[in-house]
């Protein structure tokens, strides 16, 4: 099963690719960037799209990763909580049995 995930992000990634470079060479005309306060020197139009597309999934991989560190120190509390729970639900079952002898 591990293989055959390999393999099918190795396709999706290799097909990404292949779509990225196919995409450049169809698109070389220059274009200048205007950002506010600041222009870019004229560069190709695939290479902006592919640059946007970079920091998008960059972007995006930093803000899950903020939601996935806050669920697993949410998911740590938990355990501690349900340890201790645990440990005192023993301590009262053996309190209860010493006093049914």
């Amino acid at each position: 099963m591990k293989q055959l995930r390999t393999l099918v992000t190795a396709i999706i990634l290799l097909a990404g690719v292949a779509l990225g470079v196919l995409f450049a060479l169809q698109n070389p005309q220059p274009v200048p960037l205007d950002l506010l306060f600041f222009t870019f020197a004229p560069r190709s139009l695939a290479l902006w799209l592919l640059v946007a597309f970079a920091l998008g999934g960059l972007a995006g991989l930093l803000v899950s990763s903020f939601y996935m560190l806050r669920s697993r120190a949410a998911l740590s509390s938990s355990r501690r909580q349900l340890a201790g729970a645990r440990s005192d639900l023993e301590q009262l079952r053996g309190k209860e049995s010493n006093t049914v002898e």
